[in-house]
């Protein structure tokens, strides 16, 4: 049995019938873990588009779906997927309040850009694939964000148990 530390931010563990600790994973640390695997999930969608036939003459050609491959179409790609690559870093960083309203509102974007994606495409089992699985991590990040458990208290500010988590760790 692990030893206590009469501390307001101590983490509470259980035990599984295995005999394993098993600790919660903080809010930051599974929203940071979304992000991440809806990268992946972004870098593998596109690497295989590769695999469509025509995709590779296409991109050859100057063309993505019906956009001229131009420095700023380039630049938007980048800046388009920068957004949830830096939302790995703000889950982890910004204070509670500002990360839960953040969270929300970038992952209601990118469930309509995952939907758009599927416009148009003639491999509809592929992108659409693709689409639903974006959406549903999508969708999991706004209900875990929207739950973001509350202090104890219920009349203490989210900045000052961000403030009070951070001297502890210091």
């Amino acid at each position: 049995m692990t030893g206590h530390v009469p501390n307001e931010l101590t983490m509470r563990t259980t035990r599984t019938a295995e005999g394993l600790e098993q600790q919660p994973a903080s809010v930051r640390a599974k929203l940071a873990a979304a992000w991440t695997s809806l990268m992946f999930l972004y870098i593998y969608v596109d690497y295989l588009y590769l695999y469509v036939p025509g995709a590779i003459e296409d991109i050859l050609n100057g063309v993505v779906w019906r956009l001229d491959i131009t420095q700023t179409f380039v630049v938007g790609g980048l800046t388009l997927m920068a957004i949830p690559i830096f939302m790995v870093v703000l889950s982890t960083t910004l204070p509670a309040r500002a990360n839960r309203a953040t969270n929300i509102v970038v992952a209601s974007i990118y469930s309509l850009v995952s939907i758009f994606n599927v416009v148009d495409e003639s491999w509809t089992y592929f992108f659409g694939l693709g689409a639903a699985l974006e959406v549903a991590l999508l969708a999991w990040i706004i209900r875990t964000a929207w739950t973001w458990p509350r202090t104890h208290s219920g009349a203490a500010d989210d900045v000052a148990a961000d403030r009070l988590r951070q001297q502890a760790h210091a």
